[in-house]
């Protein structure tokens, strides 16, 4: 499994199918995007990496930047998305991160292009 972050609107997709030679269609079938989404929806943060291990590229935004929320909730959820997005690092063959649009590898192998 190949493991991308960085920043909301930084260019995750764009650099997946960039490095896949994946078109939009092969993403939204092979891959689970911006599941830091997931993280705090009542299901245990090690069963939700498991399973989505299964894909081949998954996909998180960081939440760790920027103001922490105020409402305790809030923070709650930061503090799970946090943690799911460090156990997928762990689960993953490669791990990217994506900021302005620029690859950097963290972990692994950068990825061959597949069809």
């Amino acid at each position: 499994m190949i493991f991308v972050t960085g920043p909301m609107f930084s260019g995750k997709r764009t650099c997946i199918c960039t490095l896949l030679g994946w078109t939009e269609s092969d993403l939204e079938q092979r891959a689970a995007v911006e599941v830091q989404e997931l993280a705090g929806s009542g299901t245990p943060l090690e069963e939700l990496a498991a399973k989505l291990s299964g894909y081949e590229v998954v996909t998180a935004s960081e939440t760790g930047c920027g103001i922490v929320p105020i409402q305790r909730e809030d923070r709650d959820k930061r503090e799970a998305a946090g943690r799911l997005s460090c156990l997928l690092a762990k689960e993953a063959d490669n791990v990217i991160r994506v900021c302005c649009g620029i690859p950097q590898l963290l972990k692994g192998e950068w990825p061959c292009r597949s069809n």
